[in-house]
């Protein structure tokens, strides 16, 4: 073989970018799965690169990807090195996502409902109170989209996020909208993951219709009230299906 040759069969498969956000997807699962934990230098970009046969680039890339949502941080000489789990962005919808592809612990599921128990009850006060024709619209056509699909489907699952998304563009409050990606990432992968093995232990809907009646009622506290029984009972089932 010439030396063309065997340079043109080493070559690296790529840098493109949906090469590098495999290798940050890789990375990230490893990472929020505690095979690699806060503290640990992973494996340098040559050993790295040529390990899983790509591109010194693509690794770079991917590294830049994890640096950006807090996991990771890169210095000459020292590495790149997992940073404490206090710096990450937990709330950046692909960290959920890698999060979930593994088996994520109680306490840290438990965390991102209570995070949702402070937020969405709030929220859907605020939209009892601020909701437009069009936002009630959004929201029944949410629920009627989960209704027809059921949440064991992912059509039913993008319904789901597209309710919580709209009582919370509902509330006309800029930050409060910005979370909607987080919130509905939280509400698609907790729902997943709590019938990746099982069929839901009860029937969600009427909890949402609560939300929804209250909001279409301009009744803030009733609103609030459904919501937090809506996140507590999503919550009692995710501990149920934990036990099976």
């Amino acid at each position: 073989m010439s030396n063309a040759d065997e340079a043109t069969k080493r070559k690296p498969r790529g840098t493109g970018r949906r090469l590098h956000g495999a290798i940050a997807h890789k990375l990230g699962i490893a990472i929020l799965s505690g095979e690699f934990a806060p503290g640990d230098t992973l494996s340098g970009e040559v050993a790295f690169s040529e390990a899983l046969d790509v591109s010194r680039s693509a690794y770079r890339e991917a590294v830049r990807v994890l640096a950006a949502k807090g996991l990771v941080e890169s210095r000459p000489k020292a590495g790149t090195r997992v940073l404490p789990r206090s710096r990450w962005n937990l709330l950046d919808p692909e960290v959920l996502a890698w999060a979930f592809a593994g088996e994520p612990d109680m306490a840290f599921i438990r965390s991102l409902f209570e995070l949702r128990g402070i937020i969405e009850p709030a929220a859907a006060a605020l939209a009892a109170e601020r909701r437009t024709r069009d936002d009630l619209k959004a929201i029944k056509d949410a629920l009627a989209g989960m209704s027809r699909h059921t949440l064991a489907t992912d059509a039913g699952r993008a319904a789901d996020r597209d309710f919580h998304d709209a009582i919370l563009r509902a509330t006309r409050n800029a930050p409060l909208m910005v979370l909607s990606a987080s919130i509905g990432s939280a509400v698609t992968w907790t729902t997943q993951f709590k019938q990746r093995a099982r069929d839901l232990p009860r029937n969600p809907i009427p909890d949402h219709r609560r939300v929804l009646d209250a909001i279409a009622a301009s009744d803030p506290a009733a609103a609030a009230d459904a919501m937090r029984l809506l996140v507590d009972q999503a919550l009692d089932d995710t501990q149920t299906s934990m036990m099976k």
